[in-house]
């Protein structure tokens, strides 16, 4: 891999979004494209409608201490601008990461961030149709919920440049997140009253509930072939599970923090969780409850989605403006 500098530090002074389209993004279900899936608690899935909160991404070190504790140092705001920046994902080889952008009309799109470089770039533009949730591909390319020009809304692949475009689970709809277990097999979040957790194998028709009643964050356990998944309980409560693809067999890892929602594995078993400004940790098997890692309100920014580069040496933390909605 190549060497990985330093972002250039950009001002964190961000604009006052206007307060009809906080409104608008307020009470919603994020797990769909902003219409679909995150524009409601400052993330999306599939906004066709509305106009999500506006979000940035910050992207810090994630450097490690004593007894494995961690610290997030010198985060800096990669994405600066006004509306929605949000979604990161690292590419495999941990030169960038991609993320989902959603312009004034309303139209999302894949971008890229050059770790070494610095800059931003669109790698598709494919209106009327949106692209959110970009994820690697295992074995090259990237899959993407897409929101098709009818309003279906489908797991498509793209190629690395956003050519080559396919649809990969055709009677699967409406899917709103996804992660993969292996180069056929993918754990998808599919809307729905209640949204269910399904398993689904390429070339077969159909999938397998495996959950319902779950949220929006789905991640690849490190060094397994299971994923994480948050399931809603009763009064407001979560639990963080671990669930095996194969046996559809499901267990308790760490019950969520409260008003938390989306979580985070560092490449060596740490499960992180962002709440309001601060970042916690968790490490099954040593930990028995919740540590605090990090507080950036001080940044002025509630903290939602985030990920973890391939090497664990940096963090892409998904930030909105602190009682934004």
């Amino acid at each position: 891999m190549r060497a990985v500098g330093s972002p250039k530090v950009r001002s964190a002074a961000r604009a006052v979004l206007a307060l009809a389209l906080l409104a608008a993004a307020c009470g919603r279900d994020e797990s769909a494209p902003p219409a679909a899936s995150d524009a409601a608690a400052g993330d999306t899935a599939n906004v066709a409608a509305d106009t999500p909160p506006g979000t940035d991404i910050w992207l810090a070190r994630l450097e490690r201490g004593a007894e494995g504790s961690l610290a997030v140092v010198e985060p800096v705001d990669v994405t600066a601008r006004p509306g929605y920046d949000n979604q990161p994902s690292f590419l495999p080889d941990g030169t960038a990461f991609r993320y989902t952008v959603i312009d004034s009309a309303g139209q999302a799109d894949i971008w890229l961030h050059d770790m070494e470089g610095g800059s931003n770039r669109a790698v598709t533009s494919t209106a009327p149709e949106s692209e959110y949730s970009a994820t690697p591909l295992p074995g090259g390319g990237f899959s993407a919920i897409r929101v098709e020009a009818d309003s279906t809304q489908r797991l498509w692949r793209f190629d690395d440049d956003g050519g080559g475009a396919a649809v990969l689970f055709p009677d699967i709809q409406p899917v709103g997140y996804h992660a993969w277990v292996d180069a056929t097999t993918a754990v998808l979040y599919v809307l729905g009253e209640p949204a269910t957790l399904r398993v689904a194998r390429l070339g077969v028709a159909g999938a397998t509930t495996v959950a319902n009643d779950v949220g929006r964050s789905i991640q690849r356990i490190p060094g397994t072939a299971a994923v994480s998944y948050v399931q809603r309980l009763e009064r407001g409560a979560t639990e963080i599970r671990r669930l095996d693809p194969a046996s559809g067999a499901s267990g308790p890892i760490v019950a969520g923090l409260e008003g938390g929602d989306f979580h985070a594995w560092t490449p060596d078993g740490v499960l992180l969780q962002a709440l309001e400004g601060k970042l916690f940790a968790f490490r099954p098997g040593t930990d028995s409850a919740w540590r605090e890692v990090a507080d950036l309100s001080a940044l002025g920014i509630a903290l939602s989605r985030l990920a973890v580069h391939p090497d664990g040496t940096w963090i892409a933390l998904v930030g909105e403006a602190a009682g934004g909605s």
